[in-house]
């Protein structure tokens, strides 16, 4: 399992933020091998977190080298503060089963 986790500051957003936001996150879970998505916020750093969980690293691939994913990423200076991208490879997952991660696991 690989990880990519987008954290960043909040700058202005516009309509065509939301809709590059939208057509991402839609196009991100539509792909083979996405397992889910978390999104944090530190309202103290005032820094976002969204982590997408992926099945393999070629579905990561699709999602950053999809025309809209980098259209959004040229004009990120408009929207945002700053922001960083850490890319991992998840060597181990566990816990109670309280919390879950993986779509499939999701309720509808």
């Amino acid at each position: 399992m690989y990880s990519s986790t987008f954290i960043f500051r909040a700058g202005q957003y516009d309509e065509e933020f939301h809709r590059l936001d939208q057509e991402i996150a839609e196009m991100a879970r539509a792909i083979p091998g996405y397992l889910g998505e978390e999104t944090w916020e530190s309202a103290s750093a005032g820094l976002i977190q969204n982590v997408y969980y992926w099945e393999s690293e070629d579905a990561l691939l699709q999602l950053i080298r999809h025309p809209t994913h980098v259209e959004a990423k040229s004009k990120q200076a408009r929207w945002l503060d700053g922001y960083r991208v850490v890319i991992a490879k998840v060597i181990r997952e566990y816990g109670d089963g309280g919390l879950v991660t993986r779509k499939e696991d999701q309720p509808a």
